[in-house]
């Protein structure tokens, strides 16, 4: 079974991609440069958004969670894995995790990617506020 969710987020000058161990898309409007997992602001959607089946199958340990970014002509994926323990609740924040750590900001655990390892011809494009980027999550069991 496989269900897919698309949102679109933008750009913020501050976005630097830094962070070692995971990343995340907002839909806060504004961004420190402390906030160096940011990859993405002005999200359409939070967790709490998305549907039931697609929360229900990542609460599956064998459940594969596919993150697809897209910007203009620059495209990154990011895999990782899902958990009973996902709540995916959060009203404004999605973070992918390399660890296995979850709380309700939480979308996957095991990311084989995180902010610093995202293509830096992607981060450079989404430090200008006028950049859009489509963001399409797509779980499989």
């Amino acid at each position: 079974m496989k269900v897919t969710e698309v949102l679109f987020a933008a750009g913020h000058p501050n976005i630097i991609g830094k962070h070692r161990t995971t990343f995340e898309i907002t839909r806060d409007n504004e961004l420190t440069k402390r906030g160096d997992c940011v990859i993405a602001v002005r999200a359409t959607r939070g967790l709490n958004d998305l549907s039931a089946q697609f929360k229900n199958l990542c609460r599956n340990e064998n459940a594969i969670i596919t993150v697809e970014l897209q910007a203009g002509e620059i495209e990154e994926s990011i895999e990782g894995m899902g958990s009973p323990r996902l709540t995916l609740s959060h009203m404004s924040e999605i973070v992918g995790r390399r660890s296995t750590y979850t709380s309700e900001r939480t979308l996957m655990i095991r990311a084989d990617k995180a902010a610093c390892d995202i293509s830096r011809d992607l981060i450079n494009a989404l430090k200008s506020p006028a950049a859009r980027v489509r963001v399409e999550m797509t779980v499989e069991l």
